[in-house]
């Protein structure tokens, strides 16, 4: 069987766990019986027939068996790890997280179900739908896996090949499958917006006449419009830049959630026969709307890749952005450590004409502490060493994510500090915020806002008093905003000190009914219910009493928001800085080279944003994870 990408049939189901659209790909299922009917003939020992699922389900046999393993396993993605709750066979089972992302399932025939294993299914969340992808694999990777879920023991042991792990390294068609996935999250969600390119300083009225009219071929007008590549926009902190402002060309979805015919034509145009080759979105909408005309031809002496159906005409130029987030989990405690961690990507909006190559050097990887990089399908990587890591690649059109990574932070947090919330009754809590902002960050780094948020997902608030130091306060109905730095007045050059001392009164508490999922947490149940009777008998602390009661009372929710557990406490800082990278991954403008050479100005931005960014609560409890011991 080929070593490719191809994949067998997906399917799409909606929250009530129905599927509401599906696809199968004949001809790769046609290699797939090939496959099973030559393991099956070679299998003496133990045929394959009696390990795996041979045919496709149908959507009911699909949905009722994604119903069952969510029943099963607790939650849509599972629990990750094997439990108390786990049962020989399953998911969890495996004793690995990926087992919440990469899913099998029972197909119900009337056999013991442990015949019927349907497997690999990429599992992608996107809204309200649950996204499966079926890739194409061999018969004895599936047997491989149906083995990992009989084992005794749990976990992955060292020094051998008989874990997961080892198992989807020799699957590529995983990481299709995936890619998959999300294309088509975005399509049925509407979410189709292109990756956002900064140019670091205003244009003008030239250079945004530029920007807007370039990418139509306003120098070398043809006979039909272009596609308009996505705008760029502007990093200065001080306004919203025009080009900014204008909307994305790639178009929206319709009204509905599910255009099901806007997804039969993604599919039929970017994967067919089943095998993936272009999942732009807008490069697919391009070409159907706009499709090729005779001024559209390259040149004969080059070969058009699929991801540039188009050639650029117009004033050239090369912009990189780089766009970090940053997330941190804030203790303030001295036996738990806080935690920094960055995601990054360079963004990428080549404006050349014809079909060029771009390099350019990577260096710092060391001191940037990379920990995983991945590139566009557009890259490739002929020079790799420890500190420096050459880069070529023909960029498509328009914006695309040249490349991803993960890092450390070479930084202190910029927004440190502690939030403290303490019961001063049941329904009212006293809270306390110290917090400092960008200290040691030196210009031209540059907070453009900075917000902090009280969520109480499961009390409604009544009232809040308090005065900040500096900013403004306001409330919903289940949140407290803090808005200590507002978009046009950014803080560049210095740290300042934020305090925000108040009181937050909430409705009176009602009882509520536990959820089903409270049963996983039955154990923890039982201890606080020990604690709160001694709490009770005693009374010797009663916040700590308080605290408890209420902790008891409030019901855990899906483990797939574990923010939103509300036995725990939290605040959440979202901002954006402009400057340069925490990671301190960067690209230096004159090493960048075009082939062939051209007069094209090279541009590069950076900007930071928050992700989960959590304070969590000193006076409360707080998960963590404990670091290994080497």
């Amino acid at each position: 069987m080929p070593n490719d990408c191809s994949i067998r049939a997906l399917w799409i189901l909606n929250s009530f766990d129905a599927v509401v659209f599906s696809r199968r790909f004949p001809v790769v299922e046609k290699r797939w019986r090939a496959a099973f009917q030559s393991e099956k003939e070679s299998s003496v020992d133990s045929p394959v027939k009696h390990t795996i699922f041979s045919s496709l389900p149908s959507d009911s046999e699909l949905a009722a068996a994604f119903f069952e393993r969510k029943g099963r396993e607790g939650s849509v993605r599972g629990f990750g790890i094997r439990v108390t709750q786990s049962g020989e066979g399953s998911d969890s089972w495996v004793d690995d997280p990926i087992t919440r992302h990469i899913i099998g399932v029972y197909i119900n025939k009337g056999e013991e179900r442990e015949n019927n294993l349907l497997w690999p299914l990429a599992l992608h969340i996107k809204g309200p739908y649950c996204i499966l992808i079926l890739p194409l694999v061999e018969p004895r990777h599936v047997k491989a896996y149906a083995k990992l879920c009989q084992r005794s023991d749990c976990g992955n042991a060292v020094m051998t090949d008989e874990h997961l792990s080892s198992l989807l390294l020799d699957l590529p068609s995983i990481t299709g499958a995936f890619m998959v996935a999300h294309a088509i999250g975005d399509i049925v969600t509407g979410d189709v917006v292109e990756p956002e390119v900064v140019v670091s300083a205003s244009p003008s009225v030239g250079g945004l006449l530029d920007s807007l009219t370039g990418s139509i071929g306003i120098s070398g007008i043809s006979s039909r419009a272009k596609p308009v590549a996505a705008p760029v926009a502007s990093s200065t902190p001080s306004g919203v830049a025009a080009i900014g402002a204008l909307a994305s060309d790639v178009p929206k979805i319709g009204s509905r959630l599910l255009d099901k015919d806007a997804l039969r034509s993604f599919i039929s145009s970017a994967m067919p026969f089943g095998t993936p080759m272009d999942l732009s979105y807008s490069n697919i909408f391009s070409i159907k709307v706009n499709g090729f005309s005779s001024l559209d031809i390259p040149p004969q002496d080059l070969k058009q890749p699929a991801w540039k159906p188009y050639l650029y005409k117009g004033k050239q130029r090369l912009l990189f952005t780089i766009h970090e987030t940053l997330h941190a989990a804030m203790y303030d405690r001295d036996e738990i450590p806080d935690r920094l961690s960055v995601s990054g990507q360079i963004n990428c909006r080549a404006e050349l004409e014809g079909l060029p190559d771009v390099s350019f050097p990577l260096t710092g990887l060391t001191a940037a502490k990379i920990e995983a990089l991945s590139f566009h399908p557009c890259a490739q990587v002929p020079e790799q060493n420890v500190d420096k890591q050459a880069l070529m690649f023909s960029p498509p059109l328009g914006n695309f994510v040249l490349m991803r990574y993960q890092a450390a932070c070479g930084l202190g947090p910029p927004v440190k500090g502690f939030y403290q919330l303490s019961m001063v009754s049941e329904d009212e809590g006293a809270f306390l915020f110290k917090l400092r902002l960008m200290e040691s960050y030196k210009s031209p780094l540059t907070m453009e806002f900075c917000n902090v948020t009280m969520p109480f997902p499961r009390r409604r608030i009544l009232s809040f008093d308090g005065t900040p130091s500096i900013g403004t306060v306001s409330n919903a109905e289940h949140s407290v905003e803090w808005k200590i730095i507002t978009s046009g007045r950014g803080l560049s050059g210095k740290s300042i000190e934020a305090t925000f001392p108040g009181t937050v009164r909430f409705a009176p508490w009602q009882t509520q009914r536990l959820s089903s999922f409270r049963s996983v947490f039955e154990g923890t149940a039982d201890d606080d219910s020990d604690n709160e009777t001694e709490g009770t008998n005693n009374m010797v602390n009663v916040e700590e009493f308080l605290m408890e009661k209420m902790s008891k009372d409030l019901p855990p929710v899906d483990l797939e928001e574990p923010f939103s557990w509300q036995a725990y406490n939290y605040a959440k800082v979202s901002f954006k800085i402009f400057g340069v990278s925490l990671s301190g991954m960067s690209i230096d403008p004159k090493s960048v080279s075009i082939y062939p050479a051209v007069k094209a100005p090279v541009e590069l931005s950076t900007q930071i944003t928050s992700g989960d960014y959590i304070l969590w609560n000193t006076l409360g409890k707080c998960p963590s994870a404990v670091s290994a011991k080497v």
